[in-house]
């Protein structure tokens, strides 16, 4: 039985209910989830359930009917998140844990850290006591292990999980790793689980090879019972009759154990199947069940490796892994989880590193393209002429700078009044879920015919410029069929390449010219031939601020976003029955929110499905917006906030 109490219970009325309990022949226990306190009763005893809720401070009563209580999800309705340091578990992302089986040297946990962590994993795995079949077995450097894994994981800004054998090394190993995790074998070592519990670090628990789902979740009950609030599930494959594989993963065990428990669900694939090219199909199966993650053996030279090397990947085959899970995650509605990359090299590894502290606010603000762009014109708008800049080369990468702390927050285009939405940015912000939105601004398009010196209209045969650029010029453009159309990554790139190949070609290119703004042809001593070329004078693009969410809030730079924010912007697609979008539509005409933008982009991996993108007003009534958001949630399926912030004029 679970009491769940209320919000502010006094001491004396929680009190009175364990007095309560204990005298009607209960054994209680105590156990916080995030806000909510709760009250396990078990044993013999016998209550009135409906008068036992009257009590004072009892919010709600719950008889349980599985053996296990805390893990239950009659306990705990919603989906818990593990977090481990700048990592999480759970929700809507995919958490990718790789490494060694073993830890064989401080230039091996070292080389293999570096390359996992390159092609995205987010946590270090890797076994400085190995509990081995064989006696004669490589047991593993013990604390000595423990000792390089920590430094590869500070230097390359991963948090370590590594397995602990004893309850006296549990002790001994609590200030040096990050994650305990209980191996298979120790499953049901119920006195090893009390201690690593009383611990409270988080723990990753692995299914005993001829465990049940049940006995699986009662050794996670041990945990919570005994006081760690944070337990992963891991399925590592069970012993059966067949030979071809090591064991045997239990796929079904994934979406099972997540209708019976809150608690997150990983997968090991490696031990699963024992078969190097067998793992990368048995974790995508994992993903497409439904699992929050994985744990996968990699190992710079497996043929080497002291132990298991027969099932871990290859660095390469580990790198094409994380990028057919990312193609995939989108089908299973989740993301793949980066975190921010360290600043510190290998070199200071012995001191703990600021990766796995929250992130400092960094000077410089990201764009893309080169000096002169329309992004980097957006910036100075919004920071002012002295801000410190990022040039960086694509989209994409203005995310990766902002996410990894390179930069402060970073510009990037979302919408052009003459050609439509940007939909590469949009769906960006979907592959960056800890990317938000805090700032917009509004920047007349005036684009350019730019060449060198000495070119003329008539001498043009190449125009070199982004998509966008082409599309606002197509009337200008169609006056000269002849001309050959390049693209490029950005306008001001395309400026760029010119005055590269005019050094180069001593003013041989007067054929080639760009279109861009006049702040490129400036910046690369180019002369601009014809100004004002876009079809529609009134050409407006829309840049958004994007920074880093700290908590569910993406905070800005010092001053950016001071107002008070009267815009935001959402994401969230709808249950595919009549009137679904209708109904989401009705919630936001009823409070009086004024709706600037709809737009439907394809669900990747899920045809005929859509997600919707929204800008809406914020109204000045305290209360409203809120109300009306939390309404959302209700109607829709996958809602995303994107950020609020002050409306560009």
């Amino acid at each position: 039985m679970i009491l769940v109490l209320s919000k502010g219970i006094s001491s004396h009325d929680r009190e009175m209910i364990r007095i309560y309990l204990q005298d009607r022949g209960f054994r209680i226990r105590e156990h916080q989830f995030g806000e909510e306190a709760i009250i396990g009763a078990t044993g013999k005893g016998v209550v009135d359930l409906r008068e036992l809720g009257l009590l004072p401070g009892v919010e709600r009563v719950a008889a349980t009917s599985k053996p296990y209580e805390l893990v239950s999800r009659e306990t705990k309705p919603e989906d818990t998140i593990v977090t481990v340091g700048p990592v999480k578990i759970g929700g809507s992302r995919i958490s990718v844990i790789a490494g060694p089986c073993a830890v064989e040297s401080k230039a091996q946990i070292m080389e293999t850290a570096a390359r996992v962590r390159e092609s995205g994993a987010v946590m270090l795995r890797g076994g400085a006591y190995k509990p081995r079949t064989s006696p004669y077995a490589f047991q593993g450097l013990g604390m000595e292990g423990l000792e390089y894994m920590k430094a590869a994981g500070e230097a390359y800004g991963m948090p370590i999980v590594t397995e602990v054998v004893s309850p006296e090394l549990a002790v001994q190993m609590k200030d040096l790793t990050d994650m305990f995790q209980i191996g298979a074998r120790n499953m049901q070592n119920f006195e090893l689980l009390k201690k690593v519990g009383a611990i409270g670090k988080p723990v990753l628990l692995k299914r005993g090879p001829s465990a049940t789902i049940e006995e699986w979740l009662l050794s996670a009950e041990y945990l919570l019972a005994s006081g760690t609030r944070d337990v992963v599930l891991c399925e590592r494959g069970i012993r059966t009759f067949e030979t071809y594989t090591r064991n045997t993963l239990d796929i079904s065990a994934i979406p099972v154990v997540k209708s019976l428990s809150h608690l997150p669900v990983i997968v090991d694939p490696s031990h699963a199947v024992g078969i190097r090219a067998k793992v990368s199909p048995a974790a995508l199966a994992a993903i497409a069940a439904g699992a929050d993650g994985l744990t996968v053996e990699v190992h710079p030279r497996p043929d080497e490796a002291l132990s298991d090397g027969p099932q871990s990947l290859y660095p390469e085959q580990f790198e094409r892994l994380l990028r057919d899970i990312e193609a995939m995650a989108p089908v299973v509605g989740k993301e793949l989880l980066r975190i921010p990359r360290p600043k510190a090299g290998p070199g200071e590894a012995g001191k703990r590193t600021e990766s796995l502290r929250p992130l400092e606010i960094a000077v410089k603000v990201a764009f893309s393209g080169e000096s002169g762009a329309y992004a980097e014109q957006a910036l100075i708008r919004t920071f002012g002429e002295e801000a410190p800049r990022l040039s960086v080369s694509s989209f994409r990468a203005v995310f990766d700078a902002v996410l990894d702390g390179s930069a402060a927050a970073g510009v990037v285009p979302v919408e052009n009044s003459l050609a439509g939405s940007i939909h590469e940015n949009y769906d960006l912000f979907l592959r960056y879920p800890d990317i938000g939105i805090v700032g917009e601004v509004k920047l007349r398009i005036v684009h350019c015919l730019i060449a060198p010196e000495g070119a003329t209209v008539e001498s043009l045969r190449i125009i070199r410029s982004h998509p966008q650029g082409f599309a606002q010029c197509r009337e200008f453009l169609n006056r000269y069929p002849h001309w050959q159309l390049e693209t490029y990554a950005n306008t001001a790139t395309a400026v760029a390449s010119i005055a590269r190949e005019e050094v180069l070609q001593k003013g041989a290119i007067s054929t080639v010219a760009a279109i861009a703004g006049e702040a490129a042809a400036k910046e690369f001593g180019l002369q601009v031939l014809k100004s004002g070329i876009e079809t529609n004078p009134l050409n407006y693009t829309r840049f958004v601020i994007i920074s880093r969410r700290i908590g569910d809030t993406a905070q800005g730079p010092s001053g950016l976003g001071s107002d008070k924010p009267n815009k935001a912007s959402l994401v969230f697609s709808v249950p595919d029955k009549p009137g679904s979008l209708f109904a989401c539509l009705q919630i936001v005409s009823e409070k009086g929110i004024n709706l600037s933008k709809l737009e439907s982009r394809p669900i990747q991996g899920q045809p005929w499905r859509y997600l919707f993108y929204v800008d809406v007003s914020i109204p000045d009534t305290p209360g409203v917006f809120e109300v009306a958001i939390e309404a959302l949630k209700t109607k829709t399926e996958d809602f995303r906030f994107l950020g609020s912030y002050r409306a560009s004029l």
